[in-house]
């Protein structure tokens, strides 16, 4: 059997305990809900700050603005010379230091020359030898002939002496290119600069036994004034360089290390490829620099500015001022009411802080650099100035005159 009079006690209790979470938590919910806990804090209510925004603008200006095209380069030598040894010898003499800025001509080392020296004495004996039996055999010659005039001798005694001296004839020429090549060979014991250029470093020392078929060079000369550098340029990039080229138009090319922070030379254009590359899309050109400073080395790597023009009296607005979205490029114009609006643009050309717009905004008219992320199209704003913020003293007053006012 069950008891029914102890049911209608039980569900009562329930309904208690029930009621007395839900009040709980109710309770826990008011306490907690954010508007009720800080009302009046910073001005800022359920739905953010509804004062002006903080924001930091800056002028359209107009100024000449120079239209480049960038690319990655490498810096080639138009020369490159490995120095070896032409002859055969021990290495007597080394009179360069490495790095050092050498002319064509200069004395670099020197091999030993007295092996090449008694051949070219050697050889000179040979000559003056076979110039003697040469003379010789002329006067002899010249006796027959007078002899044949009077019958007195045989026509075969004077064609044997005539041929004889002929014989001494072209072995005095084969003397005198020994003597030749004897002299050469002991100049070539004196190693000298083919080039102007600068030395790298040092492959051999004194000491050392040197031929003319040793694979290791002495040392290595690049040349380095002038210098050029090779780069590529996509195939789109290419009819706005070959109208300024076919009208004899110099375009000025600069070179700047990987960080794009120190400008290292300046030169020009001096030549494209005759094709693109199919497998990339890009043409070659190369620019000659005259490299005074010495800024450029081979096989360095350096980023590329070409010059294409320069705009005259452009409207120039800072990159950071530039927005990007769903409807296109556009920019926000503060007013005289401090009222910021969307307004379209055309970006002609930019870099990594200006750009050059075609149309959209006037020169004197204010954009907002900073501060963007919380703007909309009628927002009211507020100016601050970029030498109060930096200051220490701007720093502290920026932040209590912005809560002085959100307090009002």
């Amino acid at each position: 059997m069950f008891d029914t009079a102890a049911t209608p006690a039980k569900t009562s209790r329930q309904w208690l305990i029930g009621l007395s979470l839900l009040a709980v938590l109710l309770l826990l919910l008011w306490w907690f809900w954010p508007g009720k806990a800080q009302p009046q804090q910073m001005g800022r209510g359920r739905f953010g700050d509804m004062g002006p925004v903080p924001v930091r603008v800056a002028e359209v200006q107009r100024a000449d603005f120079a239209v480049e095209l960038k690319a990655l380069g490498t810096v080639t030598a138009y020369n490159r010379v490995d120095v070896r040894s032409r002859v055969d010898g021990e290495l007597v003499k080394v009179l360069f230091e490495e790095g050092q800025q050498v002319a064509a001509g200069d004395l670099l080392a020197v091999i030993d020359p007295r092996p090449y020296q008694a051949a070219l004495q050697q050889a000179q004996g040979a000559l003056q030898e076979n110039q003697a039996q040469l003379k010789n055999a002329e006067l002899d010659l010249a006796r027959y002939q007078g002899l044949y005039a009077e019958d007195s001798i045989a026509r075969q005694t004077l064609d044997t002496q005539q041929a004889l001296v002929n014989q001494y004839r072209g072995g005095l020429l084969s003397d005198r290119a020994d003597v030749a090549s004897a002299r050469l060979n002991l100049d070539f014991t004196q190693i000298r600069a083919p080039i102007s250029g600068r030395l790298g470093l040092r492959q051999l020392d004194v000491g050392n036994l040197v031929s003319a078929g040793d694979t290791t060079p002495l040392v290595v000369i690049t040349q380095t004034l002038p210098i050029a550098v090779t780069f590529t340029l996509p195939e789109g990039d290419l009819p706005a360089v070959l109208q300024r080229t076919r009208t004899g138009t110099t375009l000025a090319v600069e070179a700047w290390d990987r960080g794009e922070r120190l400008k290292l030379a300046e030169g020009v254009l001096e030549s494209l490829d005759n094709q693109i590359d199919t497998a990339t899309g890009t043409i070659k050109l190369k620019a000659r620099f005259a490299n005074a400073e010495q800024m450029l080395f081979p096989n360095q790597f350096v980023n590329v500015r070409l010059r294409v023009e320069t705009r005259q009296e452009a409207t120039i607005v800072p990159s950071a001022a530039v927005q990007f979205g769903s409807q296109g490029t556009f920019v926000y114009v503060v007013d005289a009411q401090s009222k910021v609006s969307i307004r379209p643009v055309t970006i002609a050309v930019s870099d990594a802080e200006r750009s050059l717009v075609d149309e959209g905004v006037q020169p004197g008219e204010r954009l907002v650099l900073e501060g963007t992320d919380r703007l909309r199209d009628g927002s009211v704003v507020e100016v601050i100035d970029p030498a109060v913020v930096q200051s220490p003293e701007g720093a502290q007053r920026q932040p209590a005159a912005r809560q002085a006012r959100n307090d009002a």
